[in-house]
């Protein structure tokens, strides 16, 4: 049977994602078909206001304007996540920190880490591999006004307004792919005795049938989770955050804008601050096994200076896991509905796009291909999701911090992935490689395991250095150091270009 008809089930970033990812690859397919039904009374959660540097590659593919974006979605750059707190105020001061940068390291050749430890750590790792660090620490942005769209001096992705990109992906579908859109409840969902689904029952257009499923609906996964009852994999026995407060934050007009994402730790867990142009998202992250919910908002009203009582915030419990399957029969799940970790390193938004993406460019034609795209594509994402939670575990147990019990239960060892110790173990003798990660499904890539492991002053043997290498290394980071210099008389302020984007534009691809 040929695939004619897709429904993509939810809306929100998820839902909009896939139609855009789906509607450009089918685009030439006009026999095919793409409705995206979305409930009108059901608002999304819309905490994601983070992005990874892939965004960009994608909202180009879809034809996307970076201005238009930039303008309807309140975006600021991220360049970086800065880390404050995550080690022990004792051992390593009040307020100390360290970036996990999206400009690459070691981008002349050589790997720089040997150096820097021959160099006895006399500045941040991450300041001596990338002139990044002190553009985020002078609030600079990555490019200029004349860079053209979607390119910069310095790797970059975005902090958004959730509920206005959704808004921008479902024009740019419905326009450019000619998706459907439609505003109803499903009330039902039918599947044929072999298990497939055959239709949606909803409220208002009555019975729907399509070929292909796609459920992004959600915490409430209606179709992979509740109609086909794939099993939910439990992970909080290894990332222990289970509880997110989210609160919006104003800011006073023309205040500077920091071009990274803030992630502060606390006895409990972690606080996300994110500056979008006119306020700031904060999300208080805490495990209520070693917090209660109480102490959670006191804290919360302490870091905003006391100014909880102002403001309106919202309470969400984090079911920590995935599916144990990602495409089951004719239905593929992505979001929220295909899982949640905890929005450390913005991993959920990042997952959706790759997933969206993978899917789309091995879309089946015919039922007689889903078995063997179903396996490919579970192999894939399952890998995709247990190294996500690798990266993810690894800010909290290699932390030096002994002040709660909540950071001594992050280091034993029952709570860490085998494939982490395993790579743990590795990396106290060696400094990580390229071909310590073995697939190109590795979310998260040397680069930025480098970043947080030395950020945080991870432990390896130091080897003898080579005088060759290290001339070479110490030349490297004399270049470094003097691009630092020059990006910094170059580049302009942060909110100084956002204000000239929304006047002039960028420069059209």
């Amino acid at each position: 049977m040929s695939i004619k008809k897709v429904a993509i089930v939810g809306g929100g970033t998820a839902g909009w994602l896939a139609a855009n990812h789906l509607g450009k690859v089918l685009k030439n397919s006009p026999d095919i078909s793409i409705s995206l039904i979305e409930s009108p009374d059901i608002p999304p959660i819309g905490v994601g206001e983070g992005t990874v540097p892939a965004i960009r590659q994608s909202l180009a593919s879809f034809g996307i304007s970076e201005t238009e974006f930039i303008r309807s979605c309140e975006v600021t750059f991220k360049q970086s996540i800065k880390f404050v707190n995550w080690m022990d105020k004792g051992r390593h001061g009040e307020g100390n920190f360290f970036h996990h940068l999206f400009d690459a390291p070691n981008q002349f050749g050589d790997d720089l880490t040997h150096y820097w430890f021959a160099e006895q750590q006399q500045q941040a790792f991450a300041d001596m591999v990338s002139a990044q660090h002190r553009m985020c620490e002078l609030s600079k942005a990555p490019k200029s006004i004349t860079t053209p769209e979607y390119q910069g001096a310095l790797g970059y992705a975005y902090h958004l307004n959730a509920a206005k990109f959704s808004e921008l992906l479902n024009k740019n579908a419905q326009q450019k792919f000619a998706v459907k859109h439609l505003l109803t409840n499903v009330t039902n969902v039918k599947l044929a005795p072999s298990g497939e689904i055959t239709a949606l029952e909803t409220d208002k257009f009555g019975e729907l049938a399509f070929d292909f499923y796609v459920d992004c609906t959600g915490f409430e996964s209606l179709l992979i989770g509740k109609s086909l009852a794939v099993p939910f994999v439990d992970k909080s026995h290894q990332l222990l955050v289970n509880t997110a407060l989210t609160v919006q934050v104003p800011t006073r007009e023309g205040c500077e804008i920091p071009p990274y994402t803030l992630a502060t730790a606390h006895q409990a867990g972690w606080i996300w601050d994110i500056a979008l142009t006119n306020r700031r998202g904060v999300g208080f992250v805490y495990s209520n096994k070693h917090m209660t919910d109480g102490e959670a908002v006191n804290k919360l009203d302490h870091y905003l200076g006391g100014k909880l009582s102002e403001l309106s915030y919202r309470k969400l419990p984090m079911k920590i896991g995935h599916r144990e399957k990602f495409w089951h029969k004719n239905c593929v799940v992505l979001g929220l509905a295909q899982g949640f970790l905890e929005p450390l390193e913005a991993t959920s938004i990042l997952l959706t796009d790759f997933a969206a993406g993978y899917l789309a460019n091995r879309f089946p034609q015919s039922s007689s291909e889903m078995a063997a795209l179903e396996k490919r594509f579970n192999q894939v994402m399952d890998y995709a999701w247990l190294r996500v939670v690798d990266f993810i575990k690894l800010h909290y147990c290699i932390s030096d911090r002994q002040d709660s019990q909540f950071w001594l239960d992050n280091r034993l060892p029952e709570t860490i992935p085998d494939t982490l110790k395993e790579r743990l173990a590795l990396w106290q003798q060696f400094v990580p490689h390229r071909d310590d990660f073995f697939t190109k499904f590795e979310v998260f890539d040397l680069e930025n395991y480098l970043y947080v492991l030395y950020g945080m002053q991870y432990s390896t043997r130091a080897k003898p250095l080579e005088g060759a290498y290290y001339d070479r290394a110490h030349k490297q980071a004399a270049t470094i150091a003097a691009m630092t210099q020059h990006l910094s008389a170059e580049l302009p302020q942060h909110r100084a270009l956002l204000d000239k984007i929304k006047q002039y534009g960028l420069q059209a691809i």
